[in-house]
């Protein structure tokens, strides 16, 4: 993943953070920045997006998952 691409992720999800999307990585709470992070410094890891819907069918929580290491 390039720098630009980076950038581009932490840009996403900051814009949900201020949305009030609540995110977690690998079910623990995380800042855009903590998962921009571990992105760069696993690049081999492999990140599954959850996303959890309200009623509205509106974001509300954004899970990230580590699937090529999980047991």
């Amino acid at each position: 993943m390039g720098e630009q691409k980076y950038q581009a992720l932490f840009a996403e999800l900051t814009r949900y953070e201020q949305e009030g999307v609540y995110i977690l990585m690998n079910g623990l709470p995380a800042s855009p920045m903590q998962i921009v992070q571990a992105h760069v410094m696993c690049e081999d890891a492999v990140y599954m997006r959850d996303y959890v819907l309200n009623d509205r069918g509106d974001i509300k929580k954004l899970c990230f998952d580590d699937v090529k290491n999980r047991q």
